[in-house]
């Protein structure tokens, strides 16, 4: 791999970066990146699994007892959009930080997004190369037959050099691989989406979000995501570009909905084309510039 991209990956971003706990998170976690991913995932509800209670997945209380979160908690994703945020509020509810025996009312409720800049924050701390990459979920979506938009972290494992995949959003559940070193097919990526539903080989409904869209328009919102991720840019779910919004989505034509073909072929393999992205995100507004909430 080159140097130039690992070091890229080294970075933080504004969602990553730890801020004053920069030192705590270097020195106090452990080194270990399962030992991690578990301790991270330890201190975090999903909104999902407070919504649903002690069923499901949690019928065995190993995300806690629902009934123990005070009934006003409500998601907290709009509100600790950043890894520095997320850690000033988990040691304010606690102040013995990163444990495995965390109160229900003292964890934080966000979803995947969440989870992966936290861990790509670690990380990065303990001078790993990591990002963050959006795309779809088939193996723990609600839906039979259906992949849900999901985001995961990758790292740089230097012995055999080559990038893991890990999901510790999903790494308490029963899956059927290791989320700590997942199969590149189990996962769905977005520019895999894009392009097999472009190309018929997939039917568009199979792939929708938490906001209960479906098809290509949120392929394409993750698509988006996945690449300004690329770029150490992991943008809240509210933003996306103007051209791929709600009310403007269906009215793309076919030059350009062909754009974003051209785009997604590139993200097929990121590091190999690493550079034409990088040139792409800094010169071309409809891929940098973004709409939603209040831009």
């Amino acid at each position: 791999m080159n140097s130039d991209i690992l070091a890229h990956y080294r970075q933080f971003s504004t969602f990553t970066n730890p801020g004053p706990y920069m030192d705590m998170l270097a020195g106090e976690l452990p080194d270990d990146v399962r030992e991690i991913g578990e301790l991270v995932r330890r201190q975090i509800i999903h909104r999902v699994t407070l919504f649903n209670g002690n069923t499901g997945s949690n019928a065995d209380l190993r995300y806690g007892d629902m009934t123990k979160v005070p009934w006003w908690r409500q998601a907290e994703d709009d509100i600790l959009p950043t890894a520095s945020a997320m850690l000033a509020e988990l040691y304010r509810r606690d102040n013995r930080g990163f444990v495995c025996n965390r109160s229900e009312e003292n964890k934080l409720i966000v979803t995947c997004r969440f989870v992966a800049i936290l861990m790509a924050s670690i990380l990065k701390a303990k001078g790993k190369s990591a990002r963050v990459r959006s795309g779809f979920d088939p193996y723990a979506s609600p839906r039979t037959g259906t992949s849900c938009d999901h985001w995961i972290t990758q790292y740089w494992e230097t012995t055999h050099e080559r990038w893991i995949t890990i999901d510790v959003d999903c790494c308490l559940e029963d899956l059927q691989f290791d989320p700590f070193d997942m199969p590149s097919d189990v996962f769905d990526w977005s520019a895999d989406a894009w392009l097999s539903v472009r190309d018929g080989k997939a039917y568009p409904q199979r792939f929708w979000n938490a906001g209960g869209f479906e098809g290509l328009m949120p392929i394409a919102w993750g698509l988006y995501y996945d690449l300004h991720c690329l770029m150490n840019n992991e943008i809240i779910y509210l933003h996306c570009p103007e051209h791929v919004r709600i009310g403007n989505f269906d009215n793309l034509s076919t030059r350009e909905l062909t754009k974003i073909d051209e785009l997604a072929q590139l993200m097929l393999q990121p590091d190999d084309n690493f550079y034409v992205l990088r040139k792409m995100w800094e010169s071309t507004k409809d891929v940098r510039l973004l709409a939603g909430a209040l831009l």
